[in-house]
């Protein structure tokens, strides 16, 4: 329905329902213009677009639609005299349709429906974090809906199955090629070894070693192209350090989801031509992910262990501890079958009262009263090539002290706003926790924060709405550090803080000191790689 009387009282509205959206293509209409999700203020969170317009049409848009709508009747419609919006509320958003007043409204009620259902799909909350955290899952979502502004016959599983793009034929593709790699690394081997036993023959019989290849190839260059790619082969088959894992390089006939590095960057560039900061990618992981990109190669044995513990804690903002709970592994990796029959020698040095269980295939009483991990069975081996958990610890506790790391968060309202002081301390000094990052959440559309003082780095995420604390390592000798920022907004508005960081020392006490065989008590070379992570670490 028209309401003529709103849209003179309101100029920014009549400016909008006089715009040109767009030059419809011959045949027939256009129907579905637009679909948003925004705020009862009507700021975008996250806009999906059917025909060609610019960010500012149609900031103006869902700008004008809360001025239309009149707070007296309940509708889910309402026009002006060039488009229609379609809505429905959500808890404090709008999921808003725009589209032209020749649509059918049962189907776009129908449609809207179908929309409104998605955004639980990909968003835990109704809320504009969370909306802009899965912005882009949204807009693929979108996609699925509505194609050059018509409705697709398409179910909610259907979106689900779509959007995930599991394809059965790049598996395919992926294990032909992985077969035929270790065919080649086989051939390979076989050639190598067929060229040095040609060099050893002829050195025996005192000729010169067959020259390979053509072109003037000689005996001496032959003999060296052996060596060489023998020794090749040597290296490659010794496991000693494990690099950082690369995607595969060359070109590939498979079919590459996600792989649109071109449109990505021209995305970014039409976002940069409409005046749109563009965080770098490697400040969007999680400083866990990124540390593990950027991890050193390891110097893995034989016989390998990886202990890794993820702690999950939940601090109130006045104090106390609401809960604290740790898990920890020992994870065992045998490269060498020779090695299968061995004895972990464990300490356990831990104060706090962890619960341990060992695995069910492991000797509980040679365990308990030795500290020794083996198999129930010792003529039986362990598993070679796979990682097996052989013990696991937890720990769940309302203790204060037991907070590895504290974080204070002081907002106290100003004249412009609000002045919030931030405070760390490390209480448990044999700790070094590496990449730390605190992130405080923001008030939306007030602008970035005024730093005053502060100890490491900060970073200021326009798009998020947060303020994150960079500090490379926190250990005993710098155990604390302070954060003091100004910005307008509520002292509410600053939480939940959230804290990330990665160690390479565990929290408990727990290690592997010493790996003997079971037939002669003989020690056995290992290597260890301990990792502490944070899983959820929130100051409420």
């Amino acid at each position: 329905m028209c309401m003529p009387g709103i849209r003179t009282c309101e100029p920014r509205a009549a400016e909008v329902e006089h715009m040109n959206l767009t030059t419809l293509p011959p045949g027939r209409p256009q129907v579905l213009l637009a679909a948003a999700v925004c705020t009862k203020a009507g700021k975008a969170i996250v806009s999906r677009q059917f025909v060609e317009m610019t960010r500012t049409r149609i900031e103006g848009l869902l700008a004008a639609f809360p001025k239309l709508m009149n707070t007296g009747k309940q509708h889910t419609f309402v026009e002006t005299e060039s488009v229609r919006y379609v809505y429905q509320p959500m808890e404090k958003l709008y999921m808003v349709l725009i589209t032209t007043k020749n649509s059918n409204i049962l189907e776009d009620l129908e449609t809207l429906r179908l929309f409104s259902r998605v955004i639980p799909e990909y968003c835990r909350a109704l809320e504009e974090n969370e909306i802009s955290e899965h912005c882009f899952d949204l807009i693929f979502a979108f996609d699925e809906i509505v194609a050059l502004g018509y409705r697709e016959n398409v179910n909610l599983a259907q979106i689900r199955t779509f959007t995930e793009m599991d394809s059965h034929e790049e598996k395919v593709f992926r294990a032909v090629r992985e077969t035929q790699e270790r065919e080649a690394k086989a051939e390979m081997r076989r050639k190598a070894k067929e060229l040095q036993q040609a060099r050893r023959d002829a050195e025996r019989q005192g000729k010169k070693a067959p020259g390979f290849g053509g072109f003037g190839s000689s005996a001496v260059s032959g003999g060296s192209t052996a060596a060489m790619i023998t020794e090749t082969i040597i290296e490659t088959d010794k496991p000693k350090v494990a690099p950082a894992p690369a995607r595969p390089s060359g070109p590939s006939k498979a079919l590459k989801l996600g792989a649109k590095g071109k449109e990505v960057d021209n995305f970014v560039d039409k976002l940069k031509s409409e005046g749109e900061t563009i965080v770098s990618s490697n400040m969007g992981k999680r400083t866990s992910e990124a540390t593990k990109v950027h991890a050193p190669p390891i110097n893995m044995e034989s016989v390998h262990m990886k202990i890794e513990e993820k702690i999950t804690l939940t601090c109130g903002r006045d104090g106390g501890l609401q809960n604290m709970e740790l898990h920890g592994m020992i994870m065992l990796r045998i490269s060498d079958d020779k090695f299968g029959r061995i004895r972990l020698h464990v300490e356990n040095d831990d104060k706090k009262g962890v619960q341990l269980q060992t695995h069910p295939n492991v000797d509980k009483k040679l365990f308990t009263a030795e500290s020794l991990i083996g198999l129930k069975n010792p003529e039986k081996s362990f598993p070679v090539n796979s990682d097996v958990g052989v013990l696991k610890w937890r720990l769940q506790t309302t203790e204060e002290s037991f907070i590895p790391l504290t974080i204070n968060c002081w907002p106290s309202e100003s004249g412009n706003g609000c002045d919030v002081n931030i405070e760390y301390e490390l209480q448990e000094e044999n700790l070094e926790l590496n990449d730390v990052v605190i992130t405080i959440p923001l008030p939306s559309g007030v602008g970035a924060p005024v730093i005053g003082e502060i100890d490491g780095e900060y970073r200021h995420d326009s798009r998020r709405n947060t303020l994150e604390w960079c500090l490379p390592v926190i250990d005993a000798k710098n155990k604390s550090g302070s954060l003091e920022f100004s910005i307008a907004g509520q002292p509410n508005d600053f939480f939940p803080v959230q804290v990330s960081f990665i160690s390479k020392k565990n929290y408990c006490n727990i290690q592997v000191t010493k790996v003997t065989q079971v037939d002669g008590n003989s020690p056995v070379r290992f290597s260890t790689e301990t990792t502490f992570l944070v899983d959820k670490y929130e100051i409420l």
